[in-house]
């Protein structure tokens, strides 16, 4: 058994693990990262693509954003398909001039573990963790099959069903919810990139468009919930594509389809004794707004500065509020992707014509400037503005 000391153990490669680490790393932290996975399939694990304008802030005032600002795309709109209109949502403009940055997941979490290099702390790939034991002590443990890592300590960023959430006591909940339908998620190689964000809400279910690189684009399809892959073959995909989304870049491939069960949940509280949670392990939220990844990393910058005034100043007293003060953003997140998702899905039973009446004229005030689409604009593009943000706009 191999055996090492740090003063945070972070569980998890993904965003949020890797992002704390460099935080930490930055400010004089000792922290080991460890994955299940393999390097090579974390940094080619394509899932989320948009980055908030408060996110980008973050990352760029601590020297994470280089590559993301040179290759990235900065995107200010988004279009909503109702009713055989097309209706633009600028919401760049109607944000005082905030953007999103359209920049691949697997690239970010690349450029995170590069960093994480340089500065020699290597995350430790292909170590499964068994448990996370003595979390209620001064001196937690994690621990693998070959490995036990001992630290002051412990932030879980393993997702929903990894072992840092399920070492909390059952005196923590997890307040659940399960949508009446599930999505098809579809990465597609296209002969031209997808110039814009598109939502299409229809009488055969809702459908989105994603863009991700000039070859890539991620699409979804609303689809009954409890459907398979099988359900889907790719004649089918590409028929509802057309039904729904029209007009289309040219799909050459399809190479990732998977049936994404819409769910969410929240972790109540954050934190017990020397364990904290970070991102999905903390929350699960729907693709809808596109806040999973933002939020992920806002838990980290949020666990970060507790973590180093603790370690580094001795003052818990940003330590003892991280859950606190992170619920509050995190509820607003999951309202968000709730009140777009229903905007976007017509209700079962309901008359579609009416239905569909409503929701363009839904979208077309989300279009017309004033107070309500300034709001949405702002909590769309996560600018900070709106009183949840982990980072002042620029």
């Amino acid at each position: 058994m191999r055996r090492l000391r740090t003063q945070v153990a972070i569980v998890g490669a993904g965003p949020a693990g890797l992002v704390l680490a460099n935080l930490l790393m930055r400010a004089g932290v000792d922290c080991r990262v460890v994955e299940r996975r393999s390097r090579a399939h974390v940094e080619g694990r394509a899932r989320a693509g948009l980055l908030e304008h408060r996110t980008v802030a973050t990352l760029r005032r601590h020297g994470l954003a280089g590559r993301l600002l040179s290759e990235g795309v900065r995107h200010g709109w988004c279009d909503f398909l109702c009713l055989n209109r097309s209706v633009r949502v600028d919401y760049g403009t109607l944000s005082g001039g905030h953007a999103h940055w359209v920049y691949p997941q697997q690239f970010l979490v690349r450029d995170l573990i590069e960093a994480l290099g340089r500065g020699g702390v290597r995350p430790l790939f292909s170590q499964t963790v068994r448990a996370v034991a003595d979390i209620d002590t001064t001196r937690p443990r994690v621990q693998c099959d070959t490995l036990e890592i001992a630290c002051d300590y412990v932030v879980g960023c393993d997702g929903f069903r990894g072992v840092s959430r399920a070492a909390l006591p059952r005196a923590h909940r997890v307040v659940p919810h399960r949508y009446p339908y599930d999505w098809l998620t579809v990465l597609a190689e296209v002969d031209e990139a997808a110039a814009g964000v598109v939502y299409a809400v229809g009488p055969d279910g809702f459908a989105g468009m994603m863009p991700r690189t000039r070859r890539l684009t991620r699409f979804y399809l609303q689809c009954a919930a409890g459907d398979t892959e099988a359900h889907w073959p790719a004649r089918r995909i590409r028929e509802q594509l057309h039904a729904r989304l029209a007009p289309l870049p040219r799909i050459e491939s399809l190479p990732e389809v998977r049936v994404l069960r819409m769910r969410s949940s929240v972790t109540e509280p954050l934190r017990h004794g020397r364990l904290l949670l970070a991102g999905d392990a903390a929350h699960v939220l729907t693709p809808s707004g596109a806040k999973g990844m933002n939020l992920a990393i806002a838990d980290a910058a949020g666990a970060a500065e507790a973590l180093v005034r603790r370690l580094g100043a001795g003052d818990a007293r940003a330590l003892e509020a991280y859950s606190g003060r992170r619920l509050p953003e995190i509820w607003r997140a999951q309202e968000f992707s709730d009140r777009l998702l229903r905007l976007l899905h017509l209700p079962p039973g309901e008359d579609p014509r009416f239905a569909l009446r409503m929701r363009l004229a839904a979208i077309e005030r989300l279009a017309e400037p004033g107070p309500h689409a300034a709001a949405f604009a702002h909590q769309y593009v996560g600018s900070g503005a709106e009183g949840s943000g982990h980072g002042r706009p620029d």
